[in-house]
């Protein structure tokens, strides 16, 4: 079921008052002064919040799952992430000043709610869940210039040019409070479920589940772990809220979205809405697993391909964790109905499976074109849940009995069935089993970039050649540690607002 997204003549967030010399509010659109009238509008402006997930700019459909770039998993010839890749960008370019822009807009939107909603005559329970509904898409929207930029003008009130356009960055500390303050408020005042058409909006489990994601990437690793388990203990009834989805690729097929896995995504249905992952991960390849990552799939006896016996080169995807070909077209696979050739993903050799419609063994009726795509993106899943868990109770206390039944539901999970993590490991053997299974479970989901920044391995891991399946050069990345961490504040937004401070080694 999918979020209807009402944006009539809204631009929500951006809203600016039009007054003629006699001070008469226009009645062919909606201003500020007149908008927030009653609860129609009121879920008009909450829809209109949700909308910009749906934007290009930071999330949407194929920039979420194209971030994967940036990472040791995925190679794009795209020049823009070419350019952030081989350390050629600057604050001018163009990736960061759209995630920037997009932040602020949903910030906007978000703002405008909280702001006005209390003067409306509604249902008292229905204006409250509005309202953490805002405040949990502000805590997202508010995430890039915390965890990328490392902090940004932290504004709570709804837009106003006048008051806005020259305030000075916050601390990134400042940011982290807000949107964990934030998902604290609106989990207490949003369901654990819901049903029909409101299927879809934030539930009490996802703003847990953001809460734990920011604490753990803020290495706080016992609250991290309080906040994960307290999504792992969530009921409906006498049920768990969450549990794993019992085949790893259809997790990701359209006739199974919003299953139990599933615990926040992005709302698509075409053609209202629609996205490009279709036609830019099969036809245009421009999202191509590496080598590097193919490679790091254990064999099913869960060992290393470099130790395990059941691995043959001349088969080098035969007997391997059932996650690789559920996430990557390989050489020689079926895909599609067809036998893939060797030359059929020329970027890598690879092509990701993951977020496609097409089956291994049906020749698709037809071949959808950009924008038709229309699976919703999931931004977070119980699997993340788990291993969040995992890796936060072994930091703060050690690989107890908890850490392991976290790790191990995970590789359990039916259709995947690799064998448990060996007992008795050492807390930093449990961290690289960890470190793996996240990179392994969610490969091609656009979250691996985040965690070899925050695991300090970001230049050992990007400062690499990029191969194909030959093992030939097909470029060369280059990480500079000491500016690289933090994206550049837009040059634009500096021009515009000369408060803002750059970021080091990026210039005025």
């Amino acid at each position: 079921m999918k979020i209807y997204i009402l944006l009539s003549a809204l631009t929500l967030g951006l809203i600016t008052g039009c007054k003629d010399v006699l001070d008469i509010n226009p009645r062919d659109r909606y201003v500020q002064d007149t908008f927030f009238q009653n609860r129609e509008q009121v879920q008009a402006a909450v829809n209109a919040t949700y909308a910009v997930l749906q934007n290009g700019g930071f999330y949407g459909g194929t920039a979420t799952i194209a971030r994967e770039n940036l990472s040791p998993n995925t190679y794009s010839y795209n020049a823009v992430y070419n350019l952030v890749l081989t350390g050629n960008f600057d604050a001018n370019t163009a990736i960061f000043n759209s995630a920037w822009n997009a932040s602020y807009r949903g910030i906007g939107r978000a703002n405008n709610v909280i702001q006005n909603i209390d003067k409306v005559d509604m249902d008292e329970s229905l204006k409250k869940r509005f309202k953490a509904e805002a405040k949990f898409l502000r805590a997202l929207y508010y995430f890039p210039l915390w965890n990328l930029f490392g902090g940004a003008p932290l504004i709570l009130d709804a837009p106003s040019f006048e008051t806005q356009a020259t305030l000075p960055r916050n601390s990134a500390e400042d940011i982290l409070t807000q949107m964990l303050k934030d998902l604290d408020e609106a989990a207490v005042d949003l369901p654990v479920s819901y049903s029909g058409v409101d299927k879809g909006r934030a539930t009490k489990g996802a703003a847990l589940a953001f809460k734990a994601r920011f604490l753990l990437y803020a290495s706080r690793w016992a609250e991290a772990a309080a906040a994960a388990k307290a999504v792992m203990d969530l009921k409906v009834g006498a049920s768990p809220a969450y549990s794993l989805f019992p085949d790893y690729r259809a997790l990701f097929y359209l006739e199974n979205e919003g299953n139990a896995e599933v615990i926040f995504d992005i709302q698509y249905k075409y053609p209202e809405s629609g996205h490009g992952l279709d036609i830019t991960l099969d036809q245009f390849n421009t999202i191509a697993p590496t080598p590097d990552l193919v490679n790091d799939y254990y064999a099913k006896d869960g060992l290393p391909i470099t130790q395990s016996p059941l691995y043959n080169p001349a088969k080098p995807y035969d007997n391997r964790d059932p996650r690789l070909q559920a996430t990557v077209i390989v050489p020689g696979s079926q895909y599609k109905g067809k036998t893939v050739t060797a030359t059929q993903y020329p970027r890598t050799g690879f092509g990701q499976k993951k977020y496609t419609i097409y089956r291994d063994t049906e020749v698709p009726a037809r071949t959808l074109p950009d924008n038709e795509s229309e699976i919703n993106v999931i931004l977070m899943r119980y699997a993340d849940v788990l291993l969040m868990y995992a890796e936060a109770q072994n930091e703060a206390v050690g690989p107890d009995i908890s850490v392991y039944n976290a790790i191990n539901a995970v590789r359990r999970r039916p259709g995947v069935n690799m064998p448990e993590v060996p007992a008795g490991l050492s807390k930093d053997r449990m961290r690289s089993e960890i470190r793996h299974e996240r990179r392994i479970e969610l490969a091609g989901e656009g979250l691996y970039y985040y965690d070899v920044r925050r695991w300090g391995i970001a230049p050992q891991v990007l400062n690499a050649d990029v191969k194909n399946d030959k093992g030939q050069r097909v470029d060369t990345r280059s990480f500079n540690p000491v500016r690289d961490m933090l994206w550049p504040i837009p040059s634009v937004s500096i021009q515009e607002n000369p408060a803002l401070e750059q970021n080091p080694g990026y210039g005025k």
